[in-house]
């Protein structure tokens, strides 16, 4: 699962209280903190048909140290509600995921002060309505389970089953953790992982893929110049596409002046305008090789001779 769940709280320890004032400006007591403990996500297989590997929740457990809690994955500063002091991956005992192996899992210790503003918040938390959380993070690649190549770029569907065996993705390699947000309804589309790229290797197509997808993404700086430039090629590509089109009408137009004089011109403007690029250059073709049968080309100085006429070029002897 990509979302988690909020689990006990319990006051902090000396060392847990040390692990806070690491980031509080002050030294805080053991009564001004609220500490809690939190399943952040798992190696199991969730509702979107990915997964982490249990190397992917290792490098996830220091990345998400110190990492600030939020709500719906906002990332507003008004937002900020909690933050992890530390984390762990824990084999829960007797527990199997939905493949049958050892259910793993990462959790994480967070605190946020105990302030009259967020007295509602942990009486919440106390209580069980606000429980679920989601993670947002990024990973360098995700693996089919079936062929083992990138899912993105392998004609295997999530979800289905090939000689029995489940299609999921393998969310391998992270390379940063963002945040982790208070989630009202877990199952809601936009919850779960939020995908981005490896800028060490930027791939514009996979980024496209995944808006294609309808899958929520945040893309690093030179992703997003990799992809301004992409789109401003695809601009130039346009026009260039644009001008080429217009000089094969006029080409087009033209030839049939010549080969179609019957047809009028605004019934050929009314062809041309459906037309494709690759129909219009087979129009033109056709048209052209009408134009050379029916006039073929002539020297500029070439007379043409009657039957009778001396054809022994006397004119030319000296």
């Amino acid at each position: 699962m990509k979302n988690g769940i909020v689990m006990k709280s319990a006051a902090p320890g000396e060392e847990e209280l040390k692990l806070i004032n690491s980031y509080s400006r002050r030294e805080l007591t053991a009564d001004e903190v609220y500490v809690f403990s939190v399943v952040l996500c798992d190696n199991d297989v969730d509702r979107d048909f990915e997964r982490f590997t249990n190397e992917s929740l290792e490098s996830l457990k220091q990345l998400f140290v110190g990492k600030c809690g939020i709500f719906d994955h906002d990332p507003s500063a008004q937002n900020q509600s909690a933050r992890i002091i530390s984390c762990k991956t824990e084999t829960v005992a007797g527990q199997k995921n939905s493949l049958g192996e050892n259910y793993v899992r990462l959790t994480a210790r967070a605190y946020m002060p105990v302030t009259e503003g967020n007295r509602e918040l942990r009486e919440l938390i106390d209580s069980g309505i606000i429980r679920e959380v989601s993670v947002g993070c990024s990973v360098s690649d995700t693996l089919c389970s079936i062929c083992g190549g990138s899912a993105r770029e392998c004609g295997h569907t999530p979800g289905r089953k090939y000689g029995g065996r489940l299609c999921f993705g393998e969310l391998v390699n992270p390379t940063d953790a963002y945040e982790w947000s208070f989630v009202a309804v877990p199952a809601q589309k936009n919850a779960g992982v939020i995908k981005a790229f490896n800028e060490r290797r930027v791939n514009v197509q996979n980024i496209l893929k995944s808006i294609e997808n309808g899958e929520a993404l945040k893309l690093g700086s030179d992703e997003a110049v990799k992809l301004k430039e992409y789109i401003k090629g695809l601009k130039q590509q346009a026009a260039d596409g644009v001008l080429y089109r217009s000089m094969l009408v006029k080409d087009v137009m033209k030839l049939s002046a010549v080969v179609q004089p019957e047809i009028s011109r605004a019934t050929m403007e009314n062809i041309t305008g459906a037309l494709s690029i690759s129909e219009l250059k087979e129009l033109k073709a056709a048209f052209k090789k009408r134009f050379d049968r029916e006039m073929p080309p002539r020297p500029q100085l070439f007379v043409e001779r009657s039957a009778s006429e001396d054809k022994s070029n006397n004119e030319f002897r000296i």
